[in-house]
């Protein structure tokens, strides 16, 4: 637990926080996922991962992302060598949650560069696994920051691949396609629409729906009534303090 968020004994638990909404939402990207292997990539989706194992999807595999099975307590479980883990991508039994340096709204993700992919203006981390993550398996987003220069109307090159681009290249792409979520510093999204273009599910606590228009580069769909992103359990909250991440992690990653 953060020296921040230290109860004095006897004193009421500080409120929920904002990073502490993230870590839900992110949770919530596993629940009835059943055994699948958790790929969690920035620290609010790992501690989301470990929360949902640890309560509502106990059968989530997690890994060391180097070749063994880990529990809760990173203790190994089993091995997952290499050719055992594509094996498990290319048959959808993974659940990724990465992220994006650039969003569409129909699910497209960028995170190889900004600018003409033949002279760009910055380089990034390149294509990367996305492609086959996003063909083969559900494939989530988690954005710490939530602006229009991640939020675009188009991104500058398709890494991670999108409803509509998926629909375009027929059912090969099609079959195990599925974007269940992105969660942002600002709330959850999802693509149930009729065009799978992205929605607003829900807003955290203290973020308004103009805000989250202000910082989107395209049209959202936006329910008339949107509901708030649940409250964690007297039980989470304490996982989440006491025993996944006592050090803060989550607070220095989103700032309440």
């Amino acid at each position: 637990m953060s020296p921040a968020s230290t109860p004095t004994p006897g004193a009421p638990a500080p409120p929920v926080t904002r990073a502490e909404y993230c870590v839900i939402a992110c949770a919530e990207a596993w629940r009835d996922n059943g055994e699948v292997l958790a790929s969690p990539m920035g620290p609010i989706p790992s501690i989301g991962a470990r929360l949902a194992k640890r309560t509502f999807s106990p059968d989530l595999l997690l890994t060391d992302g180097e070749a063994m099975l880990v529990g809760l307590d990173g203790t190994p479980e089993g091995w997952l060598p290499y050719r055992q883990h594509l094996t498990m991508v290319t048959g959808g039994r993974r659940h990724v949650m990465m992220g994006a340096s650039q969003l569409d709204r129909f699910g497209n993700q960028n995170i190889s560069c900004i600018g003409d992919w033949s002279r760009p203006t910055r380089q990034l981390l390149g294509v990367r696994g996305a492609p086959v993550n996003t063909l083969n398996n559900p494939t989530s987003y988690w954005v710490p920051r939530h602006s229009p220069r991640v939020f675009v109307e188009r991104v500058d090159m398709v890494c991670g691949v999108g409803y509509d681009r998926a629909a375009a290249a027929g059912p090969s792409a099609t079959r195990f396609h599925r974007v269940p979520r992105v969660v942002s510093d600002l709330g959850v999204f999802d693509f149930a629409t009729p065009d799978h273009s992205m929605r607003l599910a829900s807003l955290h606590p203290g973020a308004t729906v103009e805000q989250v228009r202000e910082a989107t580069g395209f049209r959202l769909s936006v329910p008339d009534e949107v509901p708030l992103t649940r409250e964690p359990t007297p039980r989470e909250l304490r996982l989440i303090r006491e025993v996944i991440d006592p050090g803060g992690a989550r607070d220095r990653e989103v700032r309440s």
